[in-house]
C-alpha cells in the first residue's frame, strides 16, 4: 500500500465510489460479501487498492497545504515542479496561533519584531503525490490557499 487505508468513516462516505470500483473489478455485491467472509485478506487488499486510488486522485489536485501550531505556520504552495514555503514563527510564547485570540494578535502584529519569516522552495522527489502525502501525515491540511496567497501579496509589495 502506497498511502494509508481510508478510515471506516471515509469508506462509508465513499460507498457509491467503492461499489463502482468493485464493479470495475467485476465483483458483484454478493461476491463482495463472500470475499469478506471467506477470503478477508483479498477483501482487505481490495480496500487498500481503492484507498490508494482515492488518495492519488485527491493528492493530484492539492495546490495548498497549511500546518499551523501554537508558535509556527508552514504554508505550502504545491507548484508543478517544486513546493514553495512561507514559514512564520511567532517569538512571543504567550501567543497561540491555533486560537482565535492568537491569530487575531498575529493579524495585527504580523510586521512586528516578534514575528520571523522564512521562504523556501524545494524540488519534489520522483513522486510529488507522496511528498504531499508525507506533509499531510505530519499534520498539514489541504486548503484553498487564502493565507499563502495573502503572504505572497504582502511579500511582493515594496
Amino acid at each position: 500500500m502506497k498511502y494509508t487505508r481510508l478510515t471506516k468513516e471515509q469508506l462509508e462516505e465513499l460507498h457509491e465510489e467503492f461499489i463502482n470500483f468493485l464493479a470495475t473489478q467485476s465483483i458483484t455485491g454478493e461476491e463482495w460479501k463472500t470475499l469478506k467472509n471467506e477470503k478477508p485478506e483479498v477483501a482487505e487488499d481490495e480496500i487498500d487498492v481503492f484507498s490508494d486510488l482515492i488518495w492519488e486522485g485527491v493528492l493530484s489536485k492539492v495546490a495548498y497545504l497549511e500546518n499551523v501550531s501554537a508558535q509556527q505556520m508552514h504554508l505550502f504552495y504545491c507548484a508543478e515542479k517544486e513546493m514553495k514555503l512561507f514559514s512564520v514563527k511567532v517569538m512571543n510564547p504567550e501567543i497561540d496561533l491555533t486560537s482565535n485570540e492568537g491569530f487575531g494578535w498575529f493579524k495585527k502584529n504580523w510586521q512586528s519584531d516578534f514575528v520571523e519569516y522564512l521562504t523556501a522552495s524545494k524540488a519534489y522527489t520522483e513522486d510529488k503525490n507522496l511528498d504531499i502525502f508525507k506533509l499531510i501525515q505530519q499534520g498539514a491540511v489541504i486548503t484553498k490557499g487564502g493565507l499563502y496567497q495573502w503572504f505572497e501579496s504582502m511579500m511582493d509589495t515594496p
